[in-house]
Formats: C-alpha cells, sequence, structure tokens
C-alpha cells in the first residue's frame, strides 16, 4: 500500500515509514499538517498514519478536511495514552482505527494491514440484502433506494458482519472483536461511534430505520422492528 506517515517528530516518523517499507508497504512522511494535508489530497495514498498533535494545523482539522473533500484514503489515528477524547473525536471525524502511544511497531503494522485487507474473507453470496438497502461484497458497493452511499473501511466491514446475519442481534464486545480485532482491549465506545456514522449515512431522513439497538444487547439491521 501506498501510506503516509503525517508526525511532527521526525524520528518517530522515520522508524514508522522503516517498518511499514520493511513489510512491503510504500511510505513517506510529512511533519506538519498543512503539509501532511496537501500531501493527501495531492498524491492519494491507500492509508495515512496521523498523528493528532500537529504544527500548522492539528490532526482532527487534517481528518475533518480530508473528509470534506470524500479524500477515501484509510485513517490510523496517534493519539496520546488514555486520551479518551481525542480519540473519541477522531473516530467521530472520519478515522477508521486508532493507536495510544506509545505503541509497539509490531501493533501499528499489524493494524496497517489488517485495514488493507479488502474482502480477503471468501463469503458465500457476493450480494448481501435488507430491504432496500444492498451491498456488494465483491464490489464494495452500498446502495440504497438504488443510491450508492460512500463508507470507511470500518464502516462497509461493521456494516458487513451486521448485513450478513439480519435480525441477529450482536454485542458491542461481538462487534469489536469482529471488526477491529481488539480482543484483549474492548472499547464499546468505538463501536457506538461507527453506529452513529452508519445511521448517518444509511438511515436519515429515510421511514424506515435499518440499524436498531436493542436495549441492554446490542445492535441489529432488520426491516421490521
Amino acid at each position: 500500500m501506498q501510506i503516509l506517515v503525517i508526525e511532527d517528530e521526525p524520528q518517530l516518523a522515520r522508524h514508522v515509514c522503516s517498518a511499514l517499507n520493511r513489510n512491503g508497504h510504500e511510505a513517506r512522511a510529512r511533519h506538519d499538517g498543512t503539509e501532511g494535508l496537501a500531501a493527501v489530497l495531492s498524491e492519494s495514498p491507500d492509508l495515512v498514519v496521523l498523528d493528532l498533535n500537529l504544527p500548522g494545523m492539528n490532526g482532527l482539522r487534517v481528518l475533518e478536511e480530508m473528509r470534506k473533500a470524500r479524500n477515501p484514503a484509510r485513517v490510523i489515528v496517534l493519539t496520546a495514552l488514555g486520551d479518551l477524547d481525542h480519540r473519541i473525536k477522531g473516530l467521530r471525524s472520519g478515522a477508521d482505527d486508532y493507536l495510544a502511544k506509545p505503541f509497539a511497531m509490531e501493533e501499528l503494522v499489524a493494524r496497517v494491514e489488517a485495514l488493507g485487507r479488502r474482502g480477503s474473507t471468501p463469503k458465500a453470496e457476493d450480494i448481501l440484502k435488507v430491504a432496500d438497502l444492498q451491498m456488494d461484497v465483491h464490489q464494495r458497493r452500498v446502495m440504497r433506494a438504488g443510491k450508492i452511499i460512500a463508507l470507511s473501511p470500518r464502516e462497509f466491514e461493521l456494516l458487513q458482519v451486521l448485513m450478513e446475519e439480519p435480525g441477529r442481534v450482536f454485542t458491542r464486545t461481538e462487534l469489536c472483536e469482529r471488526v477491529w480485532q481488539r480482543e484483549h482491549e474492548y472499547d464499546t465506545r468505538t463501536v457506538e461511534i461507527f453506529i452513529a456514522r452508519l445511521r448517518k449515512k444509511i438511515d436519515a431522513g429515510t421511514d424506515l430505520q435499518l440499524i436498531q439497538t436493542i436495549r441492554a444487547m446490542g445492535y441489529t439491521v432488520k426491516s421490521a422492528a
């Protein structure tokens, strides 16, 4: 994958790029938010590793501007250890995953590669349908009432899990394991944020709400109450 690392600490940026390059990716770095955003929009990388504490333009603003421009790059945000507020803001602004500093380089590479896997698991059906919502798993395309809906990779993966078993209620912990592969780090707030993002894109302005919360249990996709 083509990867852009936007990190203001040059030594850390070099280490991250070296680790990614050793694992078969092509990584380059920018150390300023303004320059980083310009590079994202002009170079169209597949994935961005984005520190939130940047000079020139902070990482949240970079992320917001990327999504305003409908840039499809996957984004992993880097946050300070325990900085829950910035992590949540990053996810709400359109990030796909997060990693808290300090982090093991092996985990960063694993998270990058997890985001890079698209449709790698064979499915029995390429087309999933619930009411007027349709997902083409092979083409990575989602439509509702004939209108294409743009989803981030994590949003797509979350919706795919729900649509593969319509009507089944998934707990937040199970979704965390299935989509984010965080078996030992259950972050249910992340699931809640992504469910809210999906609702905004799929159910907003419609009479039939497909993404449903089952109180004290979890979430499901179904066409009837």
